[in-house]
């Protein structure tokens, strides 16, 4: 049996003659997955395709273990976005949005209204990050570009493109001062890197394999790419974590609960669509503390 070819991954760069990095992104399979569960508007499939892109990029950046979960809301058409993306690059993420307020050409700005963006970072070991920003740009690229300048103090330079079949995203971002230590040098050479990511077409992203981007883009300059770094569409949900969920019910709410739905409650999953289903004689195992697999006809 053959592999199937690498859709799914990002890809590291680093620029030899400068204090830059970058790293590119390429989904197709989990972002067909995502868009699968639930049926997008086309303008929700490609924000939420953009902020898979973007979830992706920054994982690449970012050194920990744990999750990093993206979430844009507001008091529009579509009043959340959400991605999460763990360290191992597994991808999952949902919209909720009224689809009868949503205009084809309609603008970020249109969709999503008086909205923010959150950028939760929660480590295995540690302490929780958040950091807010404004969704003021025009674009989620700029929404993200303005959220390391403003809140990181990073210089970064951030492009997302999706259109329903593929979601891709290019980051460019400044290092600290090693080969250029003279601060107008390290200037200008920031600025050329950077205006020359800002030419970048959604087309190309879209279009182009990695290598054939980058030439266009930095043909004049010394880049080296590194090997790519898959990442899969996989939903955390379980009945384990269903059943816990019950559990903080407490027993008396669980079994009302359960009464109430006839002899049976489903849990789903709001990410997957995936159900699990329990009855009282499950109810009474969790609290006895015999976990989730019972015998039950209703074991999902």
């Amino acid at each position: 049996m053959t592999d199937l070819p690498d859709t799914d991954f990002t890809q590291r760069f680093i620029f030899d003659d400068s204090d830059t990095r970058g790293e590119l992104v390429a989904l197709e399979r989990s972002y067909a997955e995502v868009l699968a569960k639930h049926p997008y508007p086309e303008p929700v499939a490609q924000l939420l395709g953009e902020l898979m892109a973007a979830a992706s990029l920054l994982v690449g950046t970012l050194k920990f273990d744990g999750l990093l979960i993206l979430q844009a809301r507001s008091e529009g058409p579509i009043p959340m976005l959400m991605i999460e993306c763990s360290s191992d690059r597994d991808i999952r993420g949902l919209a909720r949005y009224h689809a009868e307020q949503i205009a084809p050409d309609a603008t970020l700005a249109d969709l999503m209204p008086n909205g923010v963006l959150a950028l939760t970072v929660d480590p295995t070991v540690g302490q929780r990050y958040q950091g807010i920003v404004d969704l003021d740009g025009e674009t989620l690229s700029d929404c993200f570009t303005n959220y390391f300048v403003m809140s990181q103090q990073v210089n970064t330079c951030i492009s997302l493109a999706a259109d329903g079949q593929r979601a891709r995203g290019l980051l460019v971002q400044q290092l600290p001062a090693d080969r250029h230590k003279d601060i107008e040098e390290r200037e200008e050479s920031w600025n050329h890197v950077k205006a020359l990511a800002n030419t970048v077409k959604a087309e190309e992203l879209l279009g182009l394999d990695n290598e054939t981007v980058l030439h266009r883009l930095y043909h004049e300059d010394a880049v080296r790419l590194f090997d790519i770094q898959p990442l899969h569409f996989r939903c955390s949900c379980s009945r384990e974590r269903s059943g816990n969920a019950l559990v903080s019910l407490g027993k008396p709410d669980a079994l009302a609960l359960i009464d109430e739905h006839g002899g049976k409650i489903e849990v789903d999953c709001q990410f997957c669509n995936q159900s699990y289903q329990f009855d009282a004689a499950d109810i009474e195992q969790l609290f006895a503390g015999g976990g989730v697999d019972t015998p039950s006809d209703t074991r999902h």
